[in-house]
């Protein structure tokens, strides 16, 4: 069975929507079955990095909490360019980015339970290898129940005091939530801080390991989400840091599947 990610951060602008994207590819681009699944329906934005017409999809996420299909009816495989024919194979779950769809949404919230109920059978029906929940910045019961039933919650954050603090209560329901592994990711590190001691800084502050430390690049802030960053620029230091991410996923996961000394 695949693993099930949940990338999330205490408050917007932390650049975790672009990150998805970005590590989504680079697992694809490396032969692995992979799903994005934008469950941020009250600001859903992945669509946009991989030039989909969210309003324009027979189905999407925000059809499936409604009610109105399954979760697998709502993936599409996503053509990217830089990922070969014959290897990875990357889907996207959209969330719809209309007033009809998010108003209700708003207003009454949705049955987090019923989605993990189906993240399992997404797994298994899409043969993944990895599954990427892109989730709402910030607390709230949906987020937090997925949280719960997650292999691996990445927490991003920047280099910045208020994210330091917000992260701390984060990390704290995390922990009562019993969510078996915790990493951070640190994104925007601008030049003149050692990646080094910002890991540093991170891990000894919530007793996590930090498995990136991503630099600031203008060119992601040019690009303006026109594309997947990982896809557009290959040979840039921001993709060589985000592939070594991808990579510590991808090895988690193999650890979790070797099975303990003394087992049958």
């Amino acid at each position: 069975m695949g693993q099930l990610v949940s990338i999330h951060s205490y408050r917007g602008g932390t650049g975790k929507s672009n990150l998805v994207a970005s590590l989504a590819f680079l697992a694809a681009r490396r032969g692995k079955r992979v799903a994005v699944l934008d469950s941020d329906l009250q600001a859903p934005g992945v669509h946009v990095l991989f030039g989909f017409d969210a309003n324009g999809m027979p189905y999407s996420f925000s059809d499936f909490v409604a009610g109105k299909c399954d979760l697998s009816e709502a993936a599409y495989q996503v053509h990217a360019d830089g990922i070969p024919n014959g290897s990875g194979t990357l889907f996207l779950i959209p969330s719809r980015l209309s007033l009809d769809a998010i108003m209700p949404l708003l207003a009454d919230g949705y049955d987090a339970g019923r989605v993990n109920d189906h993240l399992s059978t997404l797994i298994d029906k899409l043969e993944l290898d990895l599954l990427l929940l892109d989730s709402h910045a910030g607390f709230n019961d949906e987020t937090l129940l997925t949280a719960a039933i997650c292999d691996t919650l990445l927490v991003v954050l920047r280099p910045d005091q208020q994210d330091y603090h917000g992260t701390a209560v984060l990390v704290e329901l995390a922990s009562r939530l019993h969510v078996p592994n915790i990493r951070f990711l640190v994104n925007k590190v601008m030049n003149g801080l050692k990646s080094e001691d910002v890991g540093a800084k991170v891990e000894q502050a919530y007793g996590k390991p930090v498995i990136g430390v991503l630099p600031f690049r203008a060119e992601m802030a040019t690009l303006g989400s026109k594309g997947v960053f990982a896809s557009k620029f290959p040979g840039d230091p921001l993709t060589a840091a985000m592939d070594q991410v991808v990579t510590s996923l991808l090895e988690q996961d193999a650890s979790d599947r070797v099975p303990a000394k003394g087992a049958a």
